[in-house]
């Protein structure tokens, strides 16, 4: 069974897959619990629900350290660009330097020293569009799963709270009736 907002394949992270695991779980807890008579409450096992919330509260703040690892890790990688594009520009200098004598060459050195430095300007941009986009979807993934989680866990507390609510009216009413029963016995 595939949930076309869920990544499959090599999108999917390992820790990802166990956080919708176990919401699709809870979900289907949820969907397949016993119905309580007369009522559109169902019955959960607390403890059961209890895990599966706990073990994706431990799964998601290793799901934080990557994203906060894929961030670190684009920051290194932009810098390594930049001191490389550093380097390329420092070298087409040096070499335009060299040339100075005749015009030819200083007017030629110029013209591959500004297509080096566009070369590297243009890599550095596509690479840190690249490494943005890359961290976007990571984070929208792991958006979509605290979403699926805040979602279920909201209709567990409502239907929680309707059954507690059902509860409470019902007791009022056999109490009314029971009261109801003794006072009728003395009318003829």
């Amino acid at each position: 069974m595939s949930d076309p907002d869920v990544p499959e394949g090599p999108a999917a992270e390992p820790g990802q897959a166990e956080v919708e695991e176990l919401v699709l779980h809870l979900r289907d807890l949820v969907e397949n619990a016993r119905a309580m008579p007369l009522s559109a409450s169902v019955m959960v096992n607390r403890e059961e629900v209890g895990e599966i919330i706990e073990d994706v509260l431990n799964i998601l703040p290793e799901q934080l350290r990557e994203a906060r690892w894929l961030l670190k890790e684009r920051e290194d990688y932009l810098e390594q660009a930049r001191r490389e594009a550093e380097r390329i520009i420092e070298t087409g200098r040096v070499r335009a330097e060299r040339m100075v004598e005749r015009t030819e060459v200083v007017r030629e050195a110029r013209r591959a020293a500004s297509a080096i430095v566009e070369e590297a300007e243009g890599r550095a941009r596509q690479v840190r569009h690249e490494a943005d986009d890359y961290v976007d979807r990571k984070l929208a993934s792991f958006e979509v799963v605290l979403d699926r989680t805040m979602q279920t866990v909201q209709k567990g507390r409502e239907r929680l709270h309707a059954h507690v609510g059902q509860s409470r009216d019902d007791e009022g009413a056999d109490a009314t009736l029971e009261e109801a029963a003794f006072f009728d016995q003395d009318v003829p």
